[in-house]
């Protein structure tokens, strides 16, 4: 038996509950994983109460993406997996009803595993590998950051905002952080963001030019969509790239048109279905996980069995950074 997160009907966190289930063994190309820290994203909020690109199958829908732990069985056709390796899983895709990792035992693809060095414990490998692959694939694989580039990233107090924060500046590039109100703001600076921009401050456009010599920044990275984001799109150069990858804001986003623009709705598929981009991307994190230049930042850690009010300090939008939820044996 193992212990899952499941949930019958949309709502609020509370509609979440711990329920044991059955687990069988492995199947082919699937691992068995014990599950020592769950990474919580702002998606599994969204897939919880129906906001989410595809539903959740209901009753008894699973849910979680992301987590870490130990290998415990491997079925039929695995290789290069082997009971007792850490790992952290990325299980990202359309099936979170049926895999999803919020539990104390999971089944898994083996494709959706990545090593986890000895000196990476369970809550950082559950907490750095959406927010940074995300981040990655994005300012660097598609937009193709370089020194120098100033870099405009929204939400910037999410865990994404501060994986692209450490990013551009592990880079040699100018993160320059915008938030709701100037509440997160000290704690953005330390971050390391090098300006701060709240949103109820003044004129967003105007402020970004005047921080840029009037050039207007080169990428623009943006999680929140909606009608605000043609005024988004008048904060990029002539000839730079908004990228889209959210959208906290549901209602519809106008089209841009500060032309010449570049405009990418990014995914994280993007880089998880391309081996070689995937490659590059596990080997930029763990590299900068060596040499301390990403870390990621831990804003709260909650039990298992309070798995609502995890998501409960998720949807009030207070903290910086990534919410872990970590599961004892």
């Amino acid at each position: 038996m193992a212990t899952a997160v499941l949930f019958d009907e949309l709502g609020g966190p509370e509609v979440l509950r711990l329920e044991d289930v059955r687990l069988e063994e492995p199947g082919d190309g699937e691992v068995r994983v014990r599950i020592e820290a769950i990474g919580l994203n702002r998606a599994e909020a969204l897939f919880r109460s129906g906001g989410y690109y595809y539903r959740p199958t209901l009753p008894a829908s699973r849910i979680g993406s992301e987590a870490a732990g130990v290998v415990e069985a491997v079925g039929a056709g695995v290789d290069g997996f082997a009971p007792g390796d850490r790992v952290s899983v990325l299980a990202t895709g359309i099936h979170m009803s049926t895999h999803g990792v919020y539990g104390d035992r999971v089944n898994v693809a083996a494709r959706n595993l990545l090593r986890r060095p000895d000196s990476v414990d369970a809550v950082t490998g559950a907490a750095v590998w959406l927010s940074y692959l995300t981040a990655y694939g994005a300012l660097v694989e598609v937009g193709g950051m370089r020194p120098g580039d100033e870099v405009v990233i929204t939400a910037a107090s999410s865990s994404v905002g501060v994986a692209a924060i450490q990013i551009a500046n592990h880079l040699g590039a100018v993160p320059i952080a915008v938030t709701r109100t100037a509440a997160k703001a000290d704690r953005l600076l330390r971050a390391g963001a090098a300006h701060v921009l709240p949103m109820d401050e003044g004129d967003l456009v105007k402020r970004v030019h005047h921080l840029t010599s009037e050039r207007g920044a080169r990428l623009v990275f943006d999680s929140i969509g909606g009608p605000g984001l043609a005024d988004l799109a008048r904060t990029v150069a002539r000839g730079g790239t908004l990228i889209v990858y959210g959208w906290l804001d549901p209602r519809p986003a106008p089209l841009p048109m500060n032309w010449p623009l570049n405009v990418f709705g990014f995914g994280l598929n993007v880089v998880t279905d391309d081996p070689a981009a995937l490659y590059r991307g596990e080997a930029f994190v763990n590299a900068g996980l060596r040499s301390g230049a990403l870390a990621p930042v831990i804003d709260a850690t909650f039990d298992l069995a309070d798995i609502a009010d995890a998501h409960r300090h998720m949807e009030a939008n207070g903290g910086l950074g990534k919410i872990v939820v970590t599961v004892e044996h």
